[in-house]
């Protein structure tokens, strides 16, 4: 099970980054992701892996003026 801000997912263990937050519908280029306390850099997703008890905690960029 991980934590994606604050909520229970399950299925998600194993499995890369980018899957996901394609899985929770997530617009990668409009977030920043931050996993266990560490922001994860656009260029590293495709090679980081989520793993059991990850908290994940995703912000979206709005626009706006």
């Amino acid at each position: 099970m991980v934590f994606i801000n604050g909520e229970q997912k399950e299925g998600y263990e194993g499995r890369l980054l980018p899957d996901v937050l394609a899985g929770e519908k997530y617009d990668v280029k409009r977030i920043a992701v931050e996993i266990n306390g560490e922001i994860i850099p656009k260029s590293l997703f495709a090679e980081t892996a989520v793993e059991d008890g990850d908290r994940l905690e995703v912000v979206s960029f709005v626009g706006g003026g």
